[in-house]
């Protein structure tokens, strides 16, 4: 097969590094291959990228040696535009990649370029904004959008490029797990209908393996360090050596000491064998479930509704409660009100009618002020949020104008919580996308909040990142402070969560452990969330969901076999 990328003895290093960022790089990808490029954060996976589509040198300035190569072209000695007939991208930053001031003219954009019959172009982005459910948005302007929802926009405007090469930088990032992997099936059908190389660069392993790829390059601090089919990487347990989640199912097998050397383990249908059964359940049987009671509330919310407009309610009454020392993770698709519903707790969006109640106190006539001196929240985009020019500044900011004598001391602590303490004095522009992130929940996490919301507080983080900070939200909570998490993560829910409440919009269907959530298929589906690999596996066994789930979260609690 004809190779289309080529990766000769490439190093790189940005302009502002002292250290390469890419080095010594070997690579070659075949026509039609459909390949995943994985790494934890800061590895160079996104750099690789750039490297790709011209991103570097015409955005981003660096050095290198050594050769890359698109269809035999060299990008750094073409045009982006000459590039971007060969490599299509959608990028992690959606809001960089917009140029239509609506979403039907951002989709249209390629067609344009490429003076297309006006009716054809009309129908053709009418067909494909169809395709992944935003017909109804075309006349919006994506900044309307939730994060999700300009994922998907990004989705449709790749699908419209000619260029036969397509690469997806975190296409997952933003997007709720229903429409994740309707995402991940539109990429894998675009391949199989068109035959285009296909390169995803994500670390949600198991979402993105669902789906069939030919090959997994994991990358780590700069270099290649694994290329191979993704069973090949499951065997010689490279992920976890280098930061990665496995998908649940393989860790289970593991945990249960099933030996994943002898049977075949990819893709899961194959796993359901009479001797991996017995022991799956066995193991299911020795493990001792443990259950915390919080019995101390924080904040309820009582029958509350909201609207933009009256003949459109956005919040039907929702109730619940959040009590000390607990996680809640507040789950539901994109659109289904989860941070509008945040939105008017922080009082940044007033209720219609309601009752919002904080240590025993009503506060719905409080500013967003007297709010915000006992309610911190992390917005879903860092962008909305960064202020100051310097990581540390930009966390002492609040700490300063609310008097902290010792602003210095309890934002370096914050930022080294965060894995950000050695990027401390870097401008704000220098971060990635998932480093930006951190900083906005560090700035907060210096403030001590009695209620700490998170909305999508681990997307685009690598598995180190994400383990580390939650290990930090469980200390947290088990100080007192009571933590609502906006999550399209149905893992970190399960693993993390005491209790789950889901929206379908805009009213509550369940209010229940994440274990039981996660099990009922029904209204997995009816609120368009996505099974895990744990649900799937017990129902391809004949397992109780809910047993097992629990077993998994017990065991990884007590130590477990990592």
């Amino acid at each position: 097969m004809i190779n289309v990328v080529e990766f000769k003895d490439f190093t790189f290093k940005y302009m502002n590094q002292s250290e390469p960022n890419l080095k010594n790089i070997n690579l070659e990808i075949k026509k039609g291959e459909k390949v995943l490029i994985a790494g934890p954060s800061g590895s160079g996976k996104s750099t690789l990228g750039s490297c790709l589509n011209g991103i570097i040198p015409f955005s981003k300035e660096g050095g290198f040696k050594g050769t890359c190569t698109v269809n035999g072209i060299e990008p750094y000695e073409t045009s982006i535009f000459e590039i971007s007939k060969h490599v299509g991208t959608v990028l992690q930053d959606q809001d960089g990649q917009f140029i239509g001031l609506s979403v039907g003219e951002d989709v249209s954009f390629i067609d344009e370029n490429n003076l297309v019959d006006q009716d054809i172009m009309i129908k053709s982005t009418k067909d494909v904004l169809t395709t992944i459910g935003m017909q109804a948005f075309i006349n919006h302007s994506p900044q309307e959008l939730s994060g999700g929802q300009k994922q998907s926009v990004s989705l449709a405007g790749i699908m419209r490029s000619p260029a036969d090469i397509l690469l997806f930088d975190e296409p997952l990032a933003n997007l709720d797990p229903y429409s994740g992997k309707h995402a991940m099936k539109l990429i894998s059908d675009i391949q199989k209908t068109t035959q285009k190389t296909i390169i995803v660069i994500e670390h949600r392993i198991e979402d993105v393996l669902e789906q069939n790829f030919d090959r997994v390059i994991i990358i780590n601090k700069g270099e290649v360090v694994a290329n191979g089919t993704p069973e090949e990487l499951f065997r010689k347990n490279l992920f976890r050596k280098y930061g990665l989640r496995e998908p649940l199912f393989i860790e289970a097998l593991k945990y249960s000491g099933i030996n994943l050397e002898k049977d075949s383990i990819y893709p899961i249908e194959k796993i359901a064998t009479s001797e991996n059964i017995e022991k799956i359940k066995t193991w299911c049987d020795s493990i001792e479930i443990k259950k915390t009671d919080f019995k101390e509330k924080i904040l309820e919310v009582k029958n509350l509704f909201f609207s933009y407009t009256e003949d459109k309610p956005i919040l039907k009454d929702v109730s619940f409660s959040v009590n000390k020392g607990e996680i809640l993770a507040l789950l539901g698709n994109n659109g289904a009100g989860k941070s509008t519903l945040c939105k008017v707790i922080t009082g940044i969006e007033n209720e219609t009618s309601g009752d919002i109640i904080l240590l025993n106190k009503s506060i719905v006539k409080d500013s967003i002020k007297r709010r915000g001196e006992k309610i911190g929240f992390v917005m879903q985009n860092p962008n909305h949020m960064i202020t100051q020019e310097t990581l540390a500044a930009e966390v002492e900011f609040g700490l300063r104008i609310r008097g902290v004598k010792n602003y210095a001391e309890k934002a370096e602590k914050a930022l080294e919580v965060c894995g950000l303490h050695e990027f401390r004095h870097w401008p704000v522009t220098s971060l990635s996308y998932g480093q930006k992130k951190r900083l906005t929940i560090a700035a907060i996490l210096a403030l001590q909040p009695e209620v700490l919301i998170l909305d999508e507080p681990t997307a685009g983080q690598d598995y180190k990142r994400y383990k580390d900070f939650m290990k930090f939200v469980k200390e947290i909570a088990r100080n007192g402070v009571a933590i609502i998490l906006i999550t399209h993560d149905m893992h970190l829910a399960l693993e993390y969560a005491n209790r789950a409440v889901v929206l379908c919009n805009g009213t509550l269907v369940a209010n229940d452990p994440p274990s039981v959530i996660l099990g009922k298929t029904d209204l997995m589906e009816k609120s368009n969330l996505k099974e895990t690999s744990l649900s799937h596996m017990a129902d391809l066994m004949g397992l109780d969901s809910e047993k097992l789930m629990n077993s998994f979260i017990n065991f990884e609690n007590i130590g477990g076999t990592k």
